[in-house]
């Protein structure tokens, strides 16, 4: 399994204790897979790992809104933020659904026949486009926790795994004929299409108030999981100077949702602000972070857990970009 992983090496899901384990007890139960590498990558970091996890959960599985509809989104926010692995592991939640045909149209890059699906799709990529303009829900308004709290989640996760996992969801890129994703999606099917109680990742989050809610949750567990997550990841601020945090902000707040050209224009160089760039890449293209980015900011005091929180940090400061619009958007709708 360390072969998936970049930068790190995660200690084995078997030999995890306390609160690691019992989110991967969790993740088996109510989303199907034991061992899932875009969790396992956060283990060194267990407050990221648990409020990624009850993020996703809470929105995604047991949030308002179907999952047809809400994985639609997923892949949709996933193509737009160029993440391969995520797009990859929707179109096997898509087939997990029953909804194989819809599956594999988007897996061949065509337009649902679904107007109601399409809608979805458009809103899931638009996302990524920081743009306060108002515009219809493609979704029921009762269902927004649901829908934004999925969006939110997979463009913090589309960060996490092409910063620091390799492209390909299975060994030998198997993923890539139509049988594997299909038979993948199949052994999923009993676990996806079960009913998932809101709210229980919560009792899994730190005690501690983990900060104010977003207005567009409402009363649902999205919120507190939402919280919980942008308390845990802002905490990779610290591995930064104040200089570097300034630039990171300053840089998050002009950005218009664009992906960097060739020349990574507005990104440091590695070689003066290596830490502020780690940060910019996993915002911005997570996807452009090579070795010798990470080998000029690691020093020997920094463990997999203060590269994990660095690059968490980069990944939040886009979704907090992208959720301020979200939620002028949600305001005027």
């Amino acid at each position: 399994m360390t072969t998936a992983f970049r930068y790190t090496k995660p200690q084995p899901p078997k030999a995890a204790t306390g609160r690691v384990a019992e989110v991967y007890e969790q993740l088996s139960r109510d989303f199907g897979i034991d061992e899932p590498v875009t969790f396992v990558v956060l283990s060194s970091a267990p407050e990221l790992l648990t409020a990624t996890w009850a993020l996703m959960r809470e929105s995604l599985i047991a949030g308002p809104g179907g999952r047809t509809g809400k994985e639609i989104a997923a892949f949709g926010v996933s193509q737009a933020n160029q993440c391969p692995f995520c797009v990859t592991a929707h179109t096997v939640l898509l087939h997990a659904t029953g909804d194989h045909a819809l599956a594999e149209r988007l897996a061949r890059g065509e337009r649902p026949e679904n107007k109601e699906h399409a809608r979805v799709l458009e809103w899931g990529k638009g996302t990524r486009v920081p743009s306060p303009a108002s515009k219809p829900y493609p979704f029921p308004r009762e269902h927004a926790p649901g829908y934004l709290g999925t969006a939110l989640s997979f463009h913090f996760i589309n960060r996490i795994v092409s910063a620091l996992l390799t492209e390909q969801m299975l060994p030998g890129n198997a993923e890539r004929f139509r049988a594997v994703r299909s038979l993948a999606g199949r052994t999923l099917s009993r676990t996806v299409r079960r009913p998932a109680r809101p709210g229980d990742a919560l009792a899994l989050l730190d005690r501690a108030d983990p900060g104010e809610a977003p207005a567009w949750a409402g009363d649902t567990a999205v919120g507190p999981a939402y919280a919980a997550l942008l308390k845990a990841a802002m905490t990779g601020a610290d591995l930064l100077d104040a200089d570097d945090q300034a630039l990171v902000l300053e840089t998050m707040w002009h950005w218009d949702g664009r992906h960097p050209g060739l020349a990574l224009e507005g990104i440091p160089d590695r070689r003066e602000r290596p830490g502020a760039r780690l940060a910019l890449l996993a915002a911005l293209a997570p996807y452009r972070i090579t070795d010798e980015d990470v080998a000029a900011w690691r020093r020997p005091e920094h463990t997999d857990h203060c590269l994990v929180h660095l690059v968490a940090y980069g990944a939040f400061t886009a979704v907090d970009r992208i959720e301020s619009a979200l939620s002028r958007s949600t305001a005027r709708t």
